[in-house]
């Protein structure tokens, strides 16, 4: 009993220790918790962690000092940066404004059915005068199919006797996000086999039935060669196909893919660019055309010559991305995560949260008479006139919040004619629907405008950026500015300092920098025959830019180990990502330990003069607000490690 016991005791007295004062600054303090969230948020890689956190917290510090002196400067009271604030604050609040468990159940249930793909059909009968029959007839297709006790045919034969009559069809194999969120709920609750229950929507009534399942096949990238026909001539079919054959034949004796596309294809939108096709998974094309491409099975494999309602095609696999197995696929998971949210069902989410805010923000419907409301909606609308009707004006309050906000009729009016998609006229109809959604956006933006207060994770990133932003402004204005202006700071920091500006091996240098290799074996060819750099950049400008300077040996772009000598033109280096091409010509070279003058060091100089000029004003920052570690709450945080 006595280790479970202590093992307790230690996790809460690094718990309570987490919630004790870390260090002061002043008048200021630091809890631990605090300093471990940013610390945890911005910790590299380090064999001793001991000493990479003492070293964050020097850092930490400093940071804290820093932006201390941006507060007494009020900086946090500019113009400029209150508007940066707000725009942050902009873009990060929808993040916090909808229920994440929620979310990631949603996510989690995506993942799962992108995991396979199921063949499913429907049986669909339109809305009818007699709805009563229209579901009878609907409900005995159903029937029919949980019973399996005839045919498919005879099952329709039977039902389509008299009007209206139902529709059968295939939709191939479907995955998820490939139909709306209602009816992938259906087809993915279903067994191999099983048929649902009728499925009403405002068009009629729907039965889906599952016939079939596989893993998910995942997105394909192909090249195809389409030989169009219109579905039904005979003759041209046959020339058609034949032709089809003929280019299968040049391509199994090595004819080139996309050179014979742009010769044969008849799909002008990607013919010219060799017959390639955007990436596409399950449920964007014609079924018998998903059916072939799935079916090959490595990079660069051709198909046959298959026939489909547009004519005959010739398909060649370029590329393939399986659907991952886990969700450690980082850029896979984002975009399910897009997906999710341009998706209707991440509506659930989205009504979940209002539910679950309108207590916090006291929310309160007023007893308004609905009828008089909607009439005098009509009269602003209509004929652009505030009236009274019974106890309802423009200043009606409809709801509260426990903020001592309101919301009025005169609200409500400007919520209608923003959201005017029909003519006024037609718009009274759509009334309670619409007072539905302005209740919950009403709610969402009070909510949104106290969420500093109803979740520490929003305030805690508000106050980071915030403090972020002052400790850039007050360094520009109080090191970096400073810096580079002070020219006689500069200089005599210089003078100070000369023996650490020092060449390493170095070369008076022309760097030129080429669109792509054929650039620049062409500049390389003009500086052999004796053009100088100077005319070449004149005559090329759009391919070719060029920089002359003294470099050191290292800063000199060079393909793998070089023996520099003057006059040596080096190879191109080229750049894997954009295709473009650097090489110099060595004009002149120099040894080591040469002393650099101001102006070559002048970069580096300013660099040192920031840090010089950065520990000064720490240092007095230090003795305005004199800093106390909590050596044994520090203690405790380094035994957490």
């Amino acid at each position: 009993m006595k280790k479970p016991f202590l093992v307790c005791l230690f996790t809460f007295l690094i718990s309570f220790s987490f919630g004790q004062t870390l260090f002061t600054y002043g008048n200021h303090s630091v809890s631990a918790s605090e300093f471990l969230k940013a610390y945890n948020k911005n910790k590299t890689s380090n064999a001793d962690s001991s000493q990479a956190m003492r070293s964050y917290l020097d850092l930490y510090i400093k940071f804290k000092l820093k932006v201390q002196a941006a507060k007494d400067m009020r900086l946090d009271t500019l113009p400029s940066l209150k508007a940066d604030l707000q725009n942050f604050r902009s873009q990060v609040q929808s993040n916090y404004l909808i229920d994440q468990k929620e979310v990631n159940r949603l996510m989690d249930e995506a993942f799962t059915r992108s995991q396979k793909d199921i063949h499913a059909l429907y049986y669909f009968i339109p809305t009818a005068s007699d709805t009563t029959r229209s579901y009878q007839k609907i409900y005995e297709v159903y029937q029919q199919l949980k019973g399996d006790s005839q045919s498919d045919s005879a099952t329709l034969s039977e039902v389509n006797i008299d009007q209206p009559k139902v529709e059968k069809s295939d939709l191939g194999y479907i995955t998820v996000f490939s139909l709306p969120y209602q009816f992938e709920n259906i087809i993915y609750s279903l067994k191999p086999g099983q048929a649902s229950i009728p499925y009403q929507t405002k068009k009629g009534w729907y039965v889906f039935k599952n016939i079939g399942e596989r893993p998910a096949v995942g997105k394909i990238t192909l090249s195809q060669i389409l030989f169009s026909v219109p579905d039904g001539f005979i003759i041209p079919r046959q020339k058609t196909k034949r032709l089809a054959d003929s280019v299968y034949n040049l391509l199994m004796t090595g004819g080139d893919f996309a050179g014979l596309a742009k010769q044969f294809s008849n799909d002008q939108s990607t013919a010219m660019n060799g017959g390639l096709m955007p990436e596409f998974g399950t449920a964007k094309y014609d079924s018998v055309f998903e059916d072939r491409a799935f079916a090959l099975t490595k990079d660069g494999e051709v198909s046959h010559p298959f026939e489909t309602q547009f004519g005959y095609h010739i398909i060649k696999r370029m590329s393939a991305s399986p659907v991952p197995a886990t969700k450690n696929d980082e850029a896979f998971m984002n975009n399910l995560k897009q997906e999710v949210f341009n998706d209707s069902r991440i509506n659930i989410a989205k009504q979940k949260f209002i539910k679950e805010i309108l207590p916090k923000i006291g929310f309160k419907k007023m007893p308004v008479n609905e009828n008089d409301l909607w009439r005098v909606s009509d009269s602003s609308l209509i004929v652009n006139k505030n009236v009274a009707v019974g106890k309802v004006n423009e200043n009606t309050t409809l709801f509260a919040y426990n903020n001592h906000s309101s919301i009025k009729v005169r609200d409500w009016i400007l919520y209608l004619r923003n959201n005017l998609k029909d003519s006024p006229e037609k718009m009274h109809d759509r009334y309670p629907g619409l007072f539905s959604q302005f209740i919950d956006a009403s709610a969402l933006n009070n909510y949104a405008s106290r969420l500093e207060k109803f979740n520490p994770a929003f305030k805690s990133q508000l106050e980071e950026f915030e403090e972020g932003n002052m400790l850039f402004e007050v360094m520009q204005r109080k090191v970096w500015n400073k810096a580079s202006e002070d020219t006689i700071g500069l200089r005599r920091y210089y003078n100070q300092h000369k023996q650490k500006y020092s060449w390493n091996s170095s070369a008076e240098a022309v760097i030129f920098s080429c669109t792509d290799k054929e650039a620049a074996d062409n500049s390389i060819r003009q500086l052999k025959s004796g053009k100088t750099w100077k005319e070449i950049v004149s005559e090329n400008a759009a391919q070719v830019h060029a920089d002359s300077g003294r470099y050191e040996l290292g800063q000199i772009p060079v393909v793998g180990r070089t023996n520099f000598t003057t006059g040596l033109i080096t190879l191109p280096v080229i750049n894997k990502t954009d295709g473009t091409a650097t090489f110099a010509e060595i004009i002149k070279l120099y040894p080591a330990h040469q002393q650099r003058d101001f102006e070559d060091a002048r970069g580096m100089v300013i660099n040192d003069y920031q840090n010089y000029l950065d520990e000064q004003w720490v240092a007095k920052l230090r003795k305005k607000y004199p800093v106390k570690v909590n050596e044994k709450v520090l203690s405790d945080l380094l035994k957490s490690k």
